[in-house]
């Protein structure tokens, strides 16, 4: 039951496993809590997958910048050069958010 209405949800979201990641991280550390003797390792899973759901801000987020520099390209194709390097660094800096939620979910698991 529990895995069919997170593969339905993914499905609901389109489909896209690494958006609904933190969403998968957050229950599975709920089921960690449970089965867990010790309630500071559970919740420190918790917080984890809490904060994880940054992740989900910059995949929608590149999947904008995406849908947009496809649209631009089909409009204009001679300036597909332009618009992919333009795509490729703001790309970059959609993935920093997500970078900067992994680095603090496994602070938060190895050092607290």
């Amino acid at each position: 039951m529990f895995i069919e209405t997170l593969r339905s949800s993914c499905i609901l979201t389109g489909g896209s496993f690494i958006t609904m990641l933190p969403i998968y991280t957050l229950f599975s550390q709920f089921l960690f809590l449970a089965e867990a003797g010790d309630n500071n390792t559970g919740l420190k899973l918790i917080g984890a997958g809490i904060c994880s759901f940054g992740m989900i801000g910059a995949s929608l987020g590149q999947g904008v910048v995406g849908a947009g520099a496809c649209l631009a390209i089909g409009r204009n194709p001679e300036i597909a050069p332009k618009v992919t390097s333009t795509l490729i660094i703001t790309a970059g800096f959609a993935e920093s958010g997500a970078i900067y939620a992994l680095v603090i979910s496994i602070l938060i698991i190895f050092v607290a």
